[in-house]
């Protein structure tokens, strides 16, 4: 896929990764449609962005029942969709036995049913005009557990159960489907956390601040996107834990309690 004229719909496209997926789609020429609860971060970045071919659409993905109309509100834009990045996401920094189960149903209705209620309203579209990308940005949690991100980790993975199943249904199909699984991206999600009461956890912590820059981030998923892989892992020394953890289980487990606990 190339982006020059192609519409491309974000989720979460007011901070962090989705943002700056906007800001190098837009030097790609890309048709975008932009997504957030957030609408003065939105009308924020149109105006910063200064650039033509920008819809703005405010909505907050926790109202999992408005999705359908969401999905077309976005289609009447420009009448097709070519690539929807699904960016929009909450994290957690708080033990299992100190996280009230409002805060797993939370997690769950942002990082789970907001983007399968998304896909499943898609997907029918993309079906009756044989095509479509449908790009969902996970984490390295959804492959591995990781300390104080019980509930996060929980709904990465279900998301990647459903997307893994959709890309073996759409096998033979014009509809591609790629999970990203990035590592520590120096970007706001530690700030925007949930603690075990709900709070938000309102800081960065260290794992944020030595992680990858978020452009290259970015552009990491682009390309991904652009060479159709079905799963993009983004990484740095994370690499080597998921190495550990797939040959050394014993040496991950270690490494995760001290490094993962640590204050």
């Amino acid at each position: 896929m190339h982006f020059k004229n192609k519409v491309v719909w974000i989720t979460g496209a007011s901070s962090g990764i989705g943002k700056e997926l906007a800001i190098q789609l837009v030097k790609l020429e890309a048709i975008l449609i932009l997504t957030s609860s957030n609408a003065q971060l939105l009308e924020q970045l149109q105006l910063e962005l200064n650039y033509p071919k920008i819809h703005i659409l405010p909505f907050d993905l926790f109202d999992l029942d408005g999705i359908p109309n969401l999905v077309a509100r976005a289609f009447a834009f420009q009448g097709s969709i070519d690539c929807i990045i699904q960016s929009a996401g909450i994290s957690q920094r708080s033990l299992t036995t100190e996280t009230d189960l409002s805060v797993y149903k939370k997690l769950m209705d942002i990082n789970y049913f907001a983007p399968v209620a998304l896909t499943q309203a898609v997907l029918p579209r993309f079906k009756k005009q044989n095509k479509g990308n449908i790009t969902v940005i996970s984490s390295i949690a959804g492959l591995i557990g990781f300390p104080l991100r019980s509930g996060y980790a929980a709904s990465k993975h279900a998301i990647k159960g459903y997307l893994e199943t959709l890309q073996c249904e759409l096998y033979k199909s014009n509809i591609t489907v790629s999970i990203v699984y990035p590592g520590r991206i120096d970007t706001n999600i530690s700030k925007n956390a949930l603690k075990g009461n709900g709070e938000q956890f309102g800081s960065t912590d260290e794992n944020n601040q030595v992680g990858m820059k978020v452009e290259l981030c970015a552009k990491k998923i682009i390309n991904g996107i652009i060479a159709n892989k079905k799963s993009i892992i983004i990484v740095k020394s994370e690499r080597l834990l998921f190495w550990l953890w797939w040959f050394i289980p014993s040496i991950y487990y270690k490494i995760a309690y001290s490094k993962g606990l640590k204050k």
